[in-house]
């Protein structure tokens, strides 16, 4: 074994997760991981296929004595977030995961790690490659997309799993056992416009660039109260155009819908007349943002900059409009759980804005785990929206998954927690879109829980897993296969 995380522990985990990492995978450009994955598994001489759309699912017989335990199904996702610093060069498309060990974390050098879910593949990874692990009849489901839509484990038929448990290792808080999760759906407002001219040497040209967010996951940090970048340029926007007959050119902020923003640009004009009122104002708001931020996000930074103007840019009465619709889109917390103390039910994240060449176009992500409340923050999302004139589609709704206290892989966890570390695990369900809600219409009799290692930053370029915490989970996850019940 070689690399720069080969003296870590567990050596099979680690040394998967280095080889995978190797790979680019981004959501809906999985080729090359599901070749890997497959090769994977015929090398090992276990069966092996791909399913109608792309999820590869291995198999392998019980060890000597295990044959008549229940089989169980390993899985995890194949597909990473993709996200680096604005300041980092990097090509996800050609280069592998540049990572570094920092004491008991591993990190990457400006862009996501991977460890989401990486860190799940390799553990299902290490239990197919080994020879002296105890472990009943396992079946691994390595799913695919399931950062942008879930449309893998969507895809997945009936008929196709053999496994009477379920556990999927996704989860970013070793003390946890997740037995619930939110379902989504992305919200789309799109709207046309006409770009108009302005007089030649009359405007000077403005740059407004948001850095230094902490981003993070859309889902399990949304309660943070982190800034989103669309949504603090949207503030810095309102009524400028009233006010000081600033135009809009280009808004390019956020990137993936279950990211966080971190960074947005606009590039606006202003009349010479009008230029330094502006600056003062943008700087007066710059300012509060910062105060407001000043616990939350320490590393925030608002530009603003002068450059030669654009030519053309969007008519100002509908500019103002569609500010002022993205200034009222709902962001954050939509609804606490009234069940569970600290979940939170409902969310939304405003998650990309793209404003450029004659089309505006605003996505978000929805997430809650009750489907009626779901889908009622979607339709406020679409009311605001279609006030500023866009077109509003939905797309991509998946389901949640719904607790079941009574299950016996539960009692089996909790149980073996407990013994290995002195303590009671905490018995959770999530706000984030983990897949076993959407396979469990597939397969309703399955039993499902997932656990994992110790993940922070998950979706941001600060992405980075505990090792110590790795250690943890790999030893509840072997004692557990040797625990799961008899057929």
């Amino acid at each position: 074994m070689s690399g720069i995380l080969s003296q870590l522990e567990p050596l099979a985990v680690w040394n998967h997760f280095e080889q995978i990492n190797a790979i680019p995978r981004a959501s809906k450009k999985e080729e090359r991981i599901i070749e890997y994955m497959m090769k994977f598994g015929q090398n090992l001489g276990l069966e092996t296929f791909q399913d109608k759309v792309g999820n590869v699912i291995i198999r392998k017989p019980a060890t000597p004595g295990m044959e008549d335990r229940k089989t169980v199904t390993l899985q995890a996702h194949l597909d990473m977030v993709h996200q680096k610093n604005g300041d980092v060069e990097f090509d996800f498309d050609t280069q592998g995961i540049d990572m570094y060990v920092d004491g008991d974390w591993v990190k990457a050098k400006g862009t996501t790690l991977g460890a989401d879910n990486g860190l799940g593949v390799s553990f299902i990874m290490a239990i197919l490659s080994s020879t002296d692990i105890v472990h009943p009849s396992v079946e691994a489901l390595f799913t695919i997309d399931e950062e942008t839509g879930m449309t893998g484990a969507l895809g997945l038929e009936g008929g196709i799993l053999q496994g009477d448990i379920l556990i999927n290792i996704d989860t970013e808080e070793d003390d946890e056992l997740d037995i619930g999760c939110a379902g989504g759906v992305d919200v789309t407002a799109t709207r046309y416009y006409h770009e108009q001219k302005i007089p030649v040497g009359s405007y000077d040209g403005i740059r407004i660039k948001i850095t230094g967010l902490r981003g993070g996951h859309s889902g399990m940090d949304i309660h943070k109260g982190y800034g989103n970048a669309n949504k603090l340029m949207a503030r810095l926007l309102l009524d400028k155009y009233q006010k000081f007959d600033f135009l809009l050119h280009e808004f390019d902020g956020g990137g993936l819908r279950n990211a966080i923003p971190r960074e947005a640009t606009v590039v606006g004009a202003v009349p010479k007349l009008n230029k330094q009122a502006l600056l003062q104002a943008l700087h007066h708001i710059s300012s509060e943002i910062k105060m407001e931020y000043a616990s939350t996000e320490p590393q925030l930074q608002i530009s603003i900059t002068e450059e030669v103007p654009a030519s053309l840019f969007m008519v100002g009465s509908l500019q103002d409009t569609l500010i002022r619709c993205l200034h009222t889109a709902h962001n954050g917390v939509y609804r606490m759980s009234a069940d569970i103390e600290g979940l939170v039910e409902t969310s939304n994240n405003v998650a990309r804005v793209l404003i450029k060449n004659e089309e505006a176009k605003i996505l978000c992500l929805t997430r809650s785990s009750v489907d009626t409340a779901k889908m009622n923050c979607a339709s406020t999302l679409r009311a605001a929206f279609e006030l500023g004139g866009c077109k509003v589609d939905f797309s991509g709704s998946y389901p949640g998954w719904t607790p079941r206290m009574d299950a016996e892989i539960l009692q089996i966890m909790k149980s073996t927690y407990v013994e290995l570390f002195g303590s009671e695990p905490r018995v959770v369900a999530c706000h984030a879109g983990l897949e076993c809600g959407i396979l469990g219409t597939h397969y309703p009799h399955m039993e499902m829980i997932s656990f994992g290692p110790n993940i922070r930053g998950a979706h941001a370029p600060d992405e980075r897993a505990s090792i110590s915490s790795t250690q943890k989970s790999w030893k509840l996850f072997l004692e557990v296969l040797k625990r799961i019940p008899r057929k």
